[in-house]
């Protein structure tokens, strides 16, 4: 008892650290992101080029018109994912919950296949493009629930965990079938669904910033009541909130944070199940540090990731979900292992 005393006291007591600390690390590696490339950049002149503008400057065009997008990005769809993540391991209270894991990534990557494939005139307004996604991600993700509720012991963490796997590899086999059908849909998305970030601009930005704003509110809406949610349903009921809302909140920005995420970025995985584990054990059950917290990591992470994607094998380039899944498959493992054990 008294142990389990000090650590919560520790993680109270220390938990207020993290994130100046995270938001540090996060200006620097953002500083490094921006140096690095095929043409090296000082930081004098990422300076000069925030500060005072100059057209004229090759080497300010570079920085504003194609590192900063693509930094700016990775810290947005981090964050998402690193929010989503936690989200899910909260409402669900299942360790392995991840977007990737439970079928919303593959969800919004098939919404927008699709309606990429049939010249339906979906795509034709640039904000239908997280629209779809997101609608992807909820739609996908309530079957997975769906399906992982029947019989008789109901919902379980082995259940929705198998049932998303199952269902993301179902929809990836339908983006497959229809890129193999339809070469120009191929041409278009082989680049995106691998999570690459490269070629964003800030009009694609700026078109998923309200998605991901309208997200960010309904999280912070929610996260005093998964506080008191961690007590248990009856618990939470019997202090007043309002479960099944809160739940049905929670998984709508979940999703909204997966569409806009993966219509930026492509379906990048295992940011969630990896920082929202590490948020909840440096701070504990408090969401209103954990939540923030997971968006710092996320994008710290993702930032990472796309430093070494552009550097290990320069000249040439790797995609940034390529290096994700090398680290986020063996922590699932991992994770896996210490649950069923």
């Amino acid at each position: 008892m008294t142990e389990g005393y000090n650590a919560a006291a520790w993680q109270k007591g220390r938990g207020g650290l993290w994130l100046p600390a995270c938001l540090a690390v996060l200006l620097v590696f953002a500083l490094i992101h921006l140096s690095v490339g095929a043409r090296p950049v000082s930081p004098r002149l990422i300076i000069d080029a925030l500060a005072s503008r100059d057209h004229t400057s090759f080497d300010q065009q570079i920085l504003l018109k194609l590192r900063l997008p693509r930094l700016l990005a990775a810290i947005l769809c981090g964050a998402s994912l690193g929010i989503a993540g936690r989200l899910l391991q909260s409402i669900l209270r299942n360790p392995l919950a991840e977007p990737h894991i439970l079928g919303l990534n593959a969800g919004a990557s098939l919404a927008l296949v699709v309606t990429t494939a049939l010249p339906t005139g979906l795509m034709i307004f640039p904000v239908s493009r997280p629209l779809i996604a997101a609608a992807g991600s909820g739609t996908l993700f309530a079957l997975v629930l769906f399906l992982s509720s029947a019989g008789r012991t109901g919902l379980t963490m082995t259940k929705v965990t198998f049932c998303g796997i199952a269902l993301s590899a179902l929809a990836s086999a339908c983006v497959s079938a229809i890129l193999i059908l339809d070469q120009e849909t191929l041409e278009q998305m082989r680049f995106w669904l691998a999570g690459d970030l490269s070629g964003i601009s800030l009009a694609e930005l700026r078109v998923v910033l309200p998605i991901t704003g309208l997200a960010v509110i309904a999280s912070i809406f929610i996260t005093s009541r998964l506080d008191i949610m961690a007590l248990g349903d009856k618990a939470a009921t019997g202090l007043g909130v309002p479960v099944r809302q809160t739940r049905m909140i929670g998984l709508i920005a979940t999703a909204l944070f997966c569409g806009s995420a993966v219509s930026l970025c492509g379906p990048i995985g295992f940011i969630g199940l990896i920082v929202g584990g590490v948020a909840h054990r440096m701070v504990g059950g408090r969401h209103m540090m954990s939540v923030p917290l997971s968006a710092l990591l996320g994008a710290n992470l993702m930032i990472a990731a796309d430093i070494a994607a552009r550097t290990m094998a320069a000249p040439n380039e790797l995609a940034t979900g390529v290096l994700t899944a090398f680290l986020g498959a063996p922590v699932f493992i991992a994770v896996v292992t210490r649950v069923l054990r």
